[in-house]
């Protein structure tokens, strides 16, 4: 066992930059052998043709204990799933954002109650739609009001702010459509022209892309960087995440995993120039979701946080600032939101797992991405739980069986 133990180890130091250190599973209270239900849990979505391949990690108490490639990179060309696989982790850029911004908070450049506007001036004075009711069959139809209050950098952070999360600034922004040469200077003013969904504070409402390419345009106002240096040089390099990156390498790209969608029982490969695959230019750099990981790269990311934003003798948050982050600012009682399920800085804070219907503890945090990568953080068991796919639109009941395949494992 010890022997098997080293090769996993150094395979691991062979494959990744920063890992986290690798233990037995029963040394922090974890079951070998129940972790094998991990593997069953993906075989069954593969048979089930809802994803070509997945590779999965957990790990408790600041040990490794599982990490795992199932299926295929490529369903066509038949090449097996690696374990350093790079994927579009899109939307799981948006907990990274969130670092980011509180990194400048806790150097007092940038304060949650902050108006946009302090930073972006093109945010002042905006409008806010309200729907007309209408007869049946008719064309919806709106007017504007002015907006009650400035939005904040907490509402962009907790999608509260109506920024790009409905109907109508959604088909204003289709308007402002990106070109591969935009930038966020050029792009993220231009957001401040369109109509909000609804009253600041209001409701949540998903914002996909526009509040935090915006907090990403913060982030460069405030720090005198560009949002993917400061990133590298204030995150990615003290983490190690060499492999976390808005502009993958050659020999990185050679171990991109291909995208697919369900169609019919079936995978179906995603074209070149899907609209999924082609979302950025090279030098527009998405807060929203732009980056490429691979899972040992996020991994660290997701243990400096459970560690209280400090990893390998560096620290880069203070204990208070993580707890911050992972709080409820937006219960679930709020429209828009899911019974047991609110809302904190960047990621969403199981207030009542019950009621959420999760198999994690109460104040698990965490968040996933549009080809279904999914992550999450329990501070109660000490767990980092990260699976990677690359089905677009997946059924997020995998999500669901992943983390019940996890915490059934735990046995002390």
């Amino acid at each position: 066992m010890k022997k098997q133990l080293l090769i996993f180890v150094l395979s691991l130091s062979t494959l990744f930059g920063a890992t986290i250190p690798v233990a037995k599973p029963e040394t922090v209270g974890v079951s070998t052998e129940r972790l094998g239900r991990i593997r069953e849990t993906m075989q069954q979505h593969m048979d089930a043709h809802d994803i070509s391949g997945a590779v999965t990690l957990v790990a408790r108490k600041g040990r490794l204990v599982h990490l795992e490639a199932h299926g295929a990179m490529d369903l066509e060309g038949k090449r097996a799933m690696e374990k350093n696989a790079v994927f579009r982790i899109w939307s799981m850029t948006k907990p990274v954002a969130g670092v980011a911004i509180l990194m400048l908070m806790e150097e007092g450049k940038v304060r949650l109650n902050d108006p946009v506007s302090k930073f972006i001036p093109e945010f002042q004075s905006m409008k806010v739609a309200v729907m007309q009711e209408r007869a049946a069959g008719a064309p919806a139809s709106h007017y504007t009001v002015p907006a009650s209050r400035a939005i904040t950098i907490q509402d962009l952070l907790t999608h509260v702010s109506g920024l790009g999360s409905g109907p109508v600034s959604g088909a204003e922004m289709t308007k402002l459509a990106k070109k591969t040469t935009d930038t966020l200077p050029e792009v993220v003013p231009l957001l401040g022209s369109t109509t909000l969904d609804f009253q600041p504070g209001s409701r949540w409402g998903y914002s996909a892309l526009a509040a935090f390419d915006t907090l990403g345009r913060v982030v460069e106002v405030a720090s005198g960087m560009s949002f993917d240096k400061f990133l590298k040089e204030r995150l990615f390099i003290p983490l190690g995440m060499n492999e976390t990156t808005f502009q993958p390498t050659a020999e990185m790209q050679s171990r991109m995993v291909t995208s697919y969608q369900r169609a019919k029982d079936r995978m179906t490969r995603l074209e070149a120039k899907h609209p999924m695959l082609n979302l950025y230019g090279r030098e527009y750099f998405s807060g929203g979701g732009g980056l490429y990981s691979t899972i040992q790269d996020y991994a660290v990311f997701a243990q400096m946080l459970l560690d209280g934003g400090q990893w390998n003798g560096k620290r880069l948050l203070s204990p208070r600032t993580v707890e911050l982050m992972s709080s409820v600012f937006v219960p679930d009682t709020l429209p828009g939101r899911a019974p047991g399920r609110g809302f904190g800085l960047s990621v969403q804070v199981i207030s009542d797992a019950i009621a959420a219907g999760q198999r994690v503890s109460k104040g698990s945090y965490g968040w996933d991405g549009a080809f279904g990568t999914h992550f999450w953080i329990d501070p109660k068991e000490k767990i980092v739980g990260i699976m990677m796919i690359q089905t677009a639109n997946s059924d997020r009941q995998l999500d669901r069986d992943f983390e019940n395949a996890v915490m059934q494992a735990i046995v002390e």
